[in-house]
């Protein structure tokens, strides 16, 4: 009797083990998800794709892109918070979800709760430009005109919130600028205030401004970052052009399921910073104006808890009303 019940206690165990979690050597089993917050077509959808394409030739299984739009990036968030944690599900994460933890009075996930992180993949830099007739050319310019005249200069920036517009706050606040940022819908509509003249200076991407600076129809003043972008090369930064220190930039990143095995984790590290690093993807960058910036969970980590306190003085400062 005593063997036998030994006997069973080990098969049991044994048992348990194969039923246990899934590890690295055995993922993927089934095609891999990544969740996007946002519609088809436009740059991250663009580029995940690109990286889901060149990974599914690595795993062995099809990278299926699913794309849910909707209540701030919640909708796509909370559809990772609750699946599986072995690695078939992931979520492109970006400088949105750091500034939604101060946007939004709850949300219905939570980054340490409900995430794991996998890594960085990309960076954006901010530009800050004026229509090409403008008399401004520098950044002590347009501070100078802002001071003289605060109340016929406006600043301009896509919707009230966004990494963007939050850029532009940061900026005036630096500069000891009384001056209003004006939100739009769309970065067109940005481009015709300054064509207009309703606004005087506006911050974007430099993925959705350059087009316009490079065929002439805007002039860059300034980049967001410490050091020149190397898509602008000849513009200055912020920081050059005398606002001492000033640094925003947004980012992307993978996350997937709390409680994802470290080995999964790590595995799909690698398959992501291979992809990113091979010729394909490295091209399909540059034509997205995409800063490859590939690291670990723990570098992920660090760049999302600084944009949480960032973001989080900006709103706090410029009193922006959180839903």
């Amino acid at each position: 009797m005593r063997v036998s019940l030994r006997l069973w206690f080990a098969a049991c165990v044994i048992g348990f083990g194969l039923a246990g979690p899934a590890t690295a050597q055995e993922w993927p089993t089934r095609p891999v998800r990544l969740i996007m917050g946002f519609g088809a077509g436009g740059l991250g959808d663009i580029a995940g794709r690109a990286i889901g394409h060149v990974m599914s030739r690595s795993i062995g299984q099809p990278v299926v892109i699913e794309n849910m739009p909707g209540a701030g990036g919640a909708t796509a968030a909370l559809a990772l918070a609750r699946a599986a944690p072995d690695g078939h599900s992931m979520l492109w994460v970006s400088s949105q979800n750091a500034i939604s933890r101060s946007m939004f009075k709850s949300m219905p996930y939570e980054w340490a709760r409900d995430f794991t992180p996998v890594g960085p993949m990309a960076t954006f830099d901010f530009v800050l430009f004026v229509h090409k007739d403008s008399p401004l050319k520098t950044v002590q310019d347009v501070i100078a005109a802002a001071k003289a005249d605060p109340d016929k200069f406006n600043f301009g920036s896509i919707a009230v919130g966004t990494a963007q517009n939050l850029s532009m706050l940061k900026f005036a606040s630096m500069a000891g600028l009384k001056v209003p940022v004006v939100p739009f819908r769309t970065t067109g509509e940005v481009m015709t205030g300054l064509i207009s003249g309703s606004i005087q200076a506006a911050f974007e991407t430099i993925p959705g401004a350059i087009g316009q600076i490079n065929q002439g129809a805007m002039r860059a003043i300034a980049v967001s970052s410490l050091k020149r972008n190397p898509f602008l090369p000849d513009v200055p930064t912020v920081d050059e052009g005398g606002v001492r220190g000033y640094l925003t930039y947004s980012w992307n990143g993978i996350v997937l399921p709390a409680k994802t095995p470290p080995s999964i984790v790590l595995r799909v590290n690698k398959e992501i910073t291979a992809a990113i690093a091979t010729p394909e993807i490295q091209q399909k960058f540059r034509e997205l104006i995409m800063q490859p910036r590939t690291g670990t969970a723990d570098e992920l980590q660090k760049i999302y808890d600084a944009d949480v306190t960032t973001w989080h003085q900006i709103i706090t400062e410029a009193k922006i009303q959180t839903n």
